[in-house]
């Protein structure tokens, strides 16, 4: 198994610190507002890369943190905290806000049919840990303090930009965005921020430096460590993650440890929605909501997420959800028709077959999770020749991967027509390829007084019974 590693920028095999064993960190979400798709799309990714892991034999230990304090508009050091601003804009308290919002999250997941993490912690429940990590790091000369927190200070650190591979100078325009001025260095950043004197936040606690509210980036460095230790597999999260949350989540990790805590790190690329950036101010913020008043299953999102690579931007358009929506349907109405006591003799040829679309499908998830590759493999293989006992065998074992809960899918009925009807059907076939459309329309009529409907492909007749 291989995976693209932002660390080294490579591709690469996988190979866990304790196999069978996998300890697998994910940046959840900051519980302040609605589940919108680029978050839909992350989470879909990241349960695809478990899937995956589970399928090859490892045994996954995921950990996702629930971000309700301490993330600052613009990710960054100034600024309101997202939850606080939330809480006053709505008139309610920050604690409610982030517990509506994390129920929502979960609900939206599991809409998704996205596996649960083994383990889900809220930062605000673990304040002493990310506490005592800062005290390592301080102890270790990468603190300093100033008017309003604690900072580390980046400049004590050697390869700031490893993650990002991105030039000094570029991060450090970034960080001109917020400007403050008893920073030492402009990529430095905030450890632990100390409350206004000039009103009291709801969410704040006592520390050794005073009291106050974590960074954002302490979080998920604390949590991490405390539930899969100092050295673990895999940590996951969105592009945008790479500049600043995850590169000072590496320095703080290595100012604490003297040492890379991370293995490899997994990131999804953007989703554009209609051709842009999703904001509220363009009305293309769409939530679950928005799919299901316009008649869509969340399912089918999953299947258009499932057609493009996690390392590649997507678009998404309310057409190519149709057409989503259209392949899924598709796929259950196949699936329906594959009679579970139907088999036949099988040939070396046809069991050959068996082996190479199991292969071929196991090959592309492998390669870097290439799941539209083995949505391909998937269709090329209900098209084949095969037993339908034997692709229902290996739809059902693809689905482990895909996760279209198929299983759920019942199973047609074999439809018994009367001698009499299939007599007007053969009848029909003839007059209608004798183009005596008249006659046969008439014995259409007589099919229908039986209980029976029919229609024609290009493959020919097809028929069902009436409703």
């Amino acid at each position: 198994m291989k995976i693209y590693n932002t660390l080294t920028r490579k591709v690469e095999e996988f190979k866990p610190l304790n196999p069978p064993e996998v300890g697998m960190y994910s940046c959840g979400p900051t519980v302040y507002d609605h589940t919108h798709f680029g978050h839909m799309r992350t989470y879909v990714n990241t349960d695809l890369l478990r899937r995956v892991l589970e399928y090859n034999g490892f045994n996954v230990t995921q950990v996702m943190n629930i971000t309700d304090v301490g993330h600052l508009f613009g990710d960054r050091d100034m600024g309101e905290d997202k939850l606080e601003t939330a809480a006053q804009a709505k008139k309610r308290s920050a604690w409610e806000i982030a517990k509506d919002y994390e129920k929502e999250f979960f609900e939206t997941m599991t809409a998704l049919n996205v596996l649960r993490p083994t383990m889900v912690c809220r930062a605000t429940e673990h304040i002493p840990e990310m506490i005592a990590l800062l005290k390592k790091i301080e102890e270790n000369g990468f603190t300093y303090k100033t008017s309003d927190g604690i900072y580390f200070n980046t400049a004590e650190i050697k390869d700031y930009n490893l993650l990002s591979g991105m030039p000094l100078e570029q991060l450090k325009e970034g960080a001109r965005v917020e400007v403050n001025p008893e920073k030492k260095n402009l990529t430095d950043f905030a450890l632990w921020k100390f409350s206004p004197k000039d009103k009291k936040r709801e969410m704040e606690w006592d520390s050794p430096w005073g009291k106050g509210f974590p960074g954002w980036h302490i979080e998920c460095s604390a949590m991490s460590i405390k539930y899969l230790g100092e050295k673990f597999d895999l940590h996951t999260g969105g592009v945008d993650h790479i500049p600043v949350h995850h590169t000072n989540e590496i320095v703080q990790n290595q100012a604490a440890t003297g040492h890379q805590v991370v293995n490899f790190w997994f990131h999804n690329e953007f989703l554009l929605v209609e051709g842009g950036k999703m904001s509220k101010s363009k009305g293309n913020f769409y939530t679950m909501g928005d799919i299901e008043k316009r008649g869509f299953e969340p399912l089918a999102l999953r299947y258009l997420f499932l057609t493009s690579h996690y390392r590649q931007k997507t678009n998404f358009t309310w057409e190519s959800l149709e057409g989503a929506k259209s392949a899924l349907g598709k796929l259950r109405e196949i699936m329906s028709g594959l009679q579970i006591n139907e088999s036949s003799a099988l040939s070396s040829e046809k069991l050959d077959k068996i082996d190479s679309f199991r292969e071929s499908f196991k090959q592309a998830i492998n390669d870097d999770l290439k799941i539209p590759e083995a949505l391909a493999v998937v269709w090329q293989m209900l098209k084949s020749n095969i037993s339908s006992a034997d692709k229902r065998d290996l739809i059902f074992d693809f689905d482990q991967i895909l996760g279209f809960n198929l299983a759920k899918t019942p199973v047609r009925k074999t439809l018994k027509i009367p001698l009499k009807v299939k007599k007007l059907i053969e009848e029909r076939e003839s007059l209608r390829k004798e183009n005596k459309w008249d006659e046969a329309d008439k014995i259409r009529e007589e099919i229908e007084k039986e209980g029976f409907t029919i229609g024609d492909t290009d493959k020919g007749p097809f028929i069902k019974r009436a409703v």
